[in-house]
Formats: structure tokens, C-alpha cells, sequence
């Protein structure tokens, strides 16, 4: 495979101009302020501490959706310490929710996290599809489920906090203008497909372009003698969403055997799943989740999922009608929530591990899983099992 060829056919340059721009909307709404604005109105219109750190809890879940679970996690945090301390109470089960409802949120939308733009990338699929798709629930409302759920069992740590919190300064935002970028971001990728069916190149310069403006609105700002913003552009992460696209066209491309019969590894692992063929779909599809959510507990999700999507999509591609659909969100969800197991399953967990050890409040490896495995188990078990039963009963979609 040469360079031409990686740069043409291997690399979905649509999808990472998608990451990018969303990236630096993502940055300019940190500097907005507006999280942190909303965050503190919320806490002081609670009537006692319970309810305001679940509703911290709640909000970084919901902008998790639209930035870096680890910025999340960092933006959300003080608030919440903040909090604690005055009532002198422990910041660990609200820390850790704040990590683990934040990395749920990863594959909720087409701007979400990479999984997501994976995803999008391996079916082809718009921002809407991620709502409704081909006639079917798409998988944000098996997230959204998933996250009520778990949301139910953090409470469960938290319950017992009755003090009246004290009010805080509510921090002044910036400026709308990044929060309405982001608003234009949405709506125009929600038109997108009417112009680009297959998802080739509009994505990605609807949000660079929308990017470009906020970035210059900032350029403008920032020359007035308003606070700079330390920039953090995820070259890094960039780099590597490329690679994961090179080595899923590796998996896919194939190579040549002895006879001149071209074999992909992919079509090599489908043909060693035949046994399951045959099974219940049920039992299909809970081995699928629970190994994704094993194997996510301990490594990234992300190279997992890069392999693991085309794989599955092969294998669900001899099912019924939205059988492979079922089987790969059901991928997903495993592997998105699996990384909520442990304190090495996602940077989020390791953030806020990191933040508790400053705050004199170090929490163990089995202390991390004592909260992170039930919030997974119910999460997971919500999610998966809402996603069969209504492919099965209402859509009616037979593996």
C-alpha cells in the first residue's frame, strides 16, 4: 500500500475534518464559560447537596456530548470539590460520576468521540442517523437510557448529602458566539445528506468552516485585551484517528494466497464466528456486548472498536434486515461503557483519579470499581437490552 493510496482511499478525510472542527468549537465553548455559567446556576437553585452534585453530574454528562470528556471532567470538577469542601463530605463518588457519566456520552452523536465517527465512517451514516436511522431508533436514546440508569445508581452514593449548599459566584460567560456556532454546526449537519448522500466531503467542511469563523471571532477577542485561551488543538489525537482509519482499509484490503485467492483478515475472523450462526439472537448479541465491555475495561476502546466494526459488520451482514444494524450498536455500547470499569479504561477515569490523589483523597483500584462496575452493569444491561427489544418487537429486525 503506498502513500498515494493511504492519502486517497485509506485515511476518511471527511471525518476528520468532522473531529477537528468540532474540536475547536468544543475549545472556544470551554472559553466561553457558559458550562461553567450553567453549572453554577444549577447548584444554587438546588434545595440540597444531593441534588445539586447529581445535577453536575447530569450537565457534564450532556456537554460531554459536544466536548472532550477529559476537558469535561477537568471544567466540572472544581465546581463539585468546591462543594464538597464546604459540606465536608467526600468528593469520590461525585469525581468518579463526573468521569464515568461523561465517557458514556462518547458514542452519542456523530460529534461525540471517535467511536462515534467510526461508526459513522463504517455505515456511512449522517448526525441524524444517529437519531433515527432507516426507519429505526437510532442509538442516542439507548445512551440516553443507559445514562438515566446509571444516573439512578450514582444516586445511590450520594443520597445521604442533605446539607443545604452554599450559594456561589455565578461566573459571567464570555460570549455567546461559540454556543451559536455550535448551534449552526448542528443544523447544517443535519441538512448535509440532502447534499452529500454518501458522506464524502460536506461533514467535514461544514465544521472546519463553521471552526474557521469561531476561530477568527477569537483572533478579533483576544486582540481587544480579553483573557487568551490556552489552546489545546489534539494533533496528537488527529494523528492517531488517521492511523485507526489506515489500519481498518489494512484489515479490509486483504492480501493473496498461494493459489491467487485474495483473503482479507476480516473475512478470516467472520468465517471462525460461524459456530455462533444458529444461536439465539439474544445470546448473539449479549456475547458481543459483555466481551466489548471486558475487553474495554482494560484497553482504549477505540483501536477495539476500529477492528472489531468492520468484523462485526461482515458477520451481521448475513442476518436479517437490521440484523447487522443491532449487532453494532450493540458493539458499541459494550465498548463505550466498558471503559467505565476500571480506572485505566478511559483518560477521563485517569483524570479524575488524578484530581482526587490532589485533593488528599486517593481512591484505590478496587475503590474506582466499587463505584464504576455497578454504574457499568446497570448502564450496559439497560442499554443493550431496551436496544434488542425494541429492534425485535418493534421494528421487528430477526438475527
Amino acid at each position: 500500500m503506498g502513500p498515494v493510496e493511504v492519502l486517497q482511499k485509506a485515511i476518511r478525510w471527511n471525518f476528520i475534518g468532522i473531529f477537528f472542527g468540532s474540536v475547536i468549537l468544543a475549545e472556544l465553548f470551554v472559553y466561553s464559560r457558559m458550562p461553567e455559567t450553567i453549572s453554577d446556576k444549577l447548584i444554587n437553585r438546588s434545595k440540597n447537596l444531593s441534588v445539586a452534585l447529581m445535577l453536575v453530574i447530569v450537565f457534564a454528562s450532556f456537554i460531554s456530548v459536544f466536548i472532550d470528556n477529559v476537558v469535561t471532567v477537568l471544567i466540572v470538577a472544581p465546581i463539585a470539590l468546591q462543594l464538597t469542601r464546604k459540606a465536608g463530605v467526600s468528593p469520590i463518588p461525585v469525581i468518579i460520576g463526573l468521569a464515568v457519566s461523561s465517557n458514556l456520552q462518547g458514542m452519542a452523536i456523530l460529534i461525540g468521540d471517535i467511536p462515534s465517527m467510526l461508526l459513522a465512517a463504517q455505515e456511512t451514516m449522517s448526525f441524524l442517523n444517529f437519531f433515527w436511522d432507516d426507519g429505526r431508533l437510532g442509538i442516542f436514546w439507548f445512551v440516553q437510557l443507559g445514562a438515566v440508569v446509571g444516573f439512578a445508581v450514582l444516586w445511590l452514593y450520594i443520597r445521604e448529602y442533605r446539607q443545604k449548599p452554599e450559594k456561589i459566584e455565578v461566573a459571567k460567560i464570555r460570549s455567546w458566539v461559540p454556543f451559536w456556532l455550535i448551534i449552526l454546526m448542528v443544523v447544517l449537519l443535519s441538512l448535509s445528506p440532502m447534499f452529500d448522500k454518501e458522506m464524502k466531503w460536506l461533514a467535514g467542511v461544514i465544521c472546519l468552516a463553521t471552526a474557521l469563523v469561531g476561530f477568527i471571532w477569537y483572533s478579533i477577542t483576544a486582540r481587544k485585551g480579553r483573557e487568551r485561551h490556552k489552546w489545546n488543538f489534539h494533533w496528537r489525537t488527529t494523528l492517531f484517528l488517521m492511523a485507526i482509519f489506515i489500519l481498518v482499509y489494512m484489515l479490509a484490503k486483504g492480501y493473496r494466497n498461494p493459489d491467487g485467492e485474495e483473503i482479507s483478515v476480516i473475512n478470516v475472523v467472520v468465517d471462525h464466528l460461524d459456530g455462533l450462526r444458529g444461536e439465539n439472537p439474544f445470546v448473539i448479541l449479549s456475547i458481543v456486548v459483555w466481551i466489548s465491555v471486558m475487553i474495554s475495561a482494560f484497553i482504549d476502546n477505540v483501536p477495539y472498536i476500529a477492528a472489531m466494526l468492520p468484523i462485526v459488520a461482515t458477520f451481521g451482514d448475513s442476518f436479517g434486515e437490521g440484523g447487522k444494524a443491532l449487532l453494532i450498536l450493540g458493539l458499541l455500547i459494550g465498548s463505550c461503557m466498558g471503559g467505565n470499569v476500571t480506572p485505566i479504561g478511559a483518560a477521563a477515569n485517569v483524570t479524575a483519579m488524578g484530581i482526587l490523589e490532589k485533593e488528599g483523597k486517593p481512591v484505590s483500584f478496587w475503590g474506582f470499581i466499587r463505584i464504576g462496575l455497578p454504574f457499568t452493569v446497570a448502564a450496559t444491561a439497560s442499554a443493550y437490552l431496551a436496544l434488542y427489544l425494541v429492534y425485535r418487537y418493534v421494528h421487528h429486525v430477526i438475527l
